[in-house]
């Protein structure tokens, strides 16, 4: 049997016997090459950076384009580290599924070594800070989520890691992404103020300035505590510091045991998902759809790696702007997230089977074609309908593709204000009356009923993940299934809360809209697929 490692890499005959494209360039001068002359840290062990983002500088070494490759950064789940990447050297195995029902698979080196900094691993912590002082470091990249850049709660408080890290000053390890950033952003500074670009590949909405918003709460909150003198923040606000700008899209699912299964007929073992105790899903390998998109804003005061010969598009703020609204607000995340929440209720397990659902598939065709389209600028570099086509048609639909309702659903509190509120805002500034949408209300109706963890025949199930899942819970405690009347003014805290939804769904007429179609959706069982019906005939 094959084994994903340096070592297991040397059977050649193996991989070649079971259709799998290996790394074309040494992986033990790499390491040393990297970590002699670091290029790239990226903060995120996860899977849609295994395998889009580090398969990208992958292609740059194939090519000889570059002969550095990334350190990976976890301050949080480092579970991820211990089980996965250190059995099999950093390596990963990237499976490409096709609509066809074949696999394309390829071993990724690019990842040289996976960093633990949550205070377990002193070494690391000092690699880190080595890394982080070298001049030739041009770049610290984000895959963390949306909630990974959110140092307050819904009422505008420091969360409690956050404020442990503000108290304690960049003298000492920091846990929050945001912070570690600001406290490696002064180790720069401390030691010649080189010039660094830290780059979010999450789907946020301007998300360059989110990092940028984050890293400089953390500092200046550090200046007035005096651990840290007015210079670092000239430093951060500089040319020499860039946020740039960038919107990502490639489908990762959870990975899938099919999959481990599929690796295992074709020789290679030890390839098994986990569950880390933090909740990551994550295995020796990645399986994501084929098509991908990573648009950035060419702002990089170091020099980058040559992406672009990988297939980034690089293009300035506003491009970048504009497709990622069109791609996070229009296009794809707000369908996705309409039917994660419907999917739950339902009883769907794959986001594919929800597309063989005719109420679903009009109610994201209606969001989508109908309500969001109406409101988007068109980037030019990607063409709005084309792009919601392939969506609609070929990715969400693809088979092969182990996504579910389940994964897509967590953290929906984190993305409603940009999926959904960012939609409502344009409406109000195009001077549109949003009282004419129906799908987007009702995706958020549904929402709302998700988060009373009784599908649509009335059983419970398990809510996903959700940073605001309890608060939101505690809000509507009072409302009970089958009895709509029980809703009374529950739902307002939540509708009326600008933190949420980027506005005040009341304010623009939206508020007992909602209020109307979620309790219609409480009356008993089959009363959301009744909704449903109702809303779209």
């Amino acid at each position: 049997m094959a084994q994903v490692s340096i070592k297991g890499l040397e059977d050649k005959q193996a991989f070649l016997e079971a259709g799998v494209k290996l790394p074309a360039y040494d992986l033990t001068e790499l390491k040393e090459h990297s970590s002699a002359h670091p290029v790239w840290l990226h903060f995120g062990a996860g899977n849609i950076f295994r395998g889009f983002i580090a398969s990208l500088q992958q292609d740059l070494l194939n090519k000889g384009l570059s002969n550095s490759g990334i350190h990976t950064v976890s301050s949080m789940d480092c579970e991820v580290i211990d089980k996965v990447f250190v059995p099999h050297d950093c390596l990963t195995m990237n499976v490409t599924l096709l609509p066809d029902t074949k696999v394309e698979l390829e071993v990724i080196g690019s990842v040289v070594k996976g960093l633990k900094v949550n205070g377990s691993c002193a070494e690391d912590e000092k690699e880190l800070e080595r890394l982080a002082a070298d001049k030739s470091l041009q770049m610290l990249s984000y895959t963390i989520t949306e909630k990974g850049y959110a140092l307050k709660d819904i009422d505008g408080n420091f969360t409690a890691l956050a404020k442990k890290d503000i108290d304690n000053g960049p003298q000492s390890q920091c846990i929050h992404a945001m912070a570690l950033s600001a406290r490696l952003l002064y180790i720069r500074y401390k030691n010649g103020a080189y010039p660094l670009a830290l780059v979010s590949m999450d789907n946020c909405s301007h998300n360059g300035d989110k990092v940028k918003e984050a890293v400089l709460t953390v500092a200046k909150a550090w200046l007035e505590k005096g651990f840290v003198d007015e210079g670092f923040i000239d430093y951060i606000q500089s040319e020499k510091i860039s946020f740039p700008w960038s919107m990502i899209d490639k489908i990762t699912p959870r990975p899938d045991p099919s999959i481990a299964s599929l690796l295992k007929e074709r020789g290679i073992e030890n390839m098994e998902p986990i569950k880390t105790s933090f909740g990551s899903f994550i295995a020796p390998f990645v399986n994501a759809e084929k098509p991908q998109y990573l648009i950035i804003e060419d702002n990089f005061p170091n020099g980058r790696p040559q992406l672009e010969k990988a297939g980034v598009l690089f293009t300035d703020k506003n491009g970048v702007d504009l497709c990622e609204r069109m791609k996070v607000t229009t296009c794809l995340n707000p369908l996705h997230t309409a039917l994660a929440v419907y999917g739950c209720l339902l009883g769907y397990k794959l986001i594919s089977a929800e597309m063989e659902d005719k109420d679903l598939v009009v109610l994201v065709k209606k969001l989508g074609y109908d309500e969001g389209l109406k409101v988007v600028d068109d980037p030019v570099i990607l063409n709005p309908r084309d792009f919601l086509t392939e969506v609609v048609e070929q990715r969400l639909t693809n088979k092969c593709l182990p996504d579910t309702p389940q994964r897509i659903a967590t953290d929906t509190s984190q993305k409603v204000t940009i999926r959904f509120g960012e939609t409502l805002k344009n409406y109000k500034k195009k001077g549109l009356d949003a009282t004419t949408l129906i799908a987007l209300p009702l995706s958020i109706a549904g929402w709302l009923r998700y988060l009373l963890a009784i599908d649509d025949k009335g059983q419970s199930f398990e809510l996903s993940d959700d940073p605001l899942k309890d608060d939101l819970k505690a809000k509507m405690a009072s409302i009970v299934f089958g009895q709509p009347e029980s809703v009374k003014d529950s739902l307002k805290p939540i509708l009326s809360n600008e933190t949420l939804f980027g506005v005040d769904l009341y304010s623009i007429g939206l508020g007992t809209v909602i209020e109307k179609m979620f309790g219609m959706m409480l009356e008993g069982p089959g009363a959301v697929r009744a909704t449903l019906e109702h809303y779209l005939k």
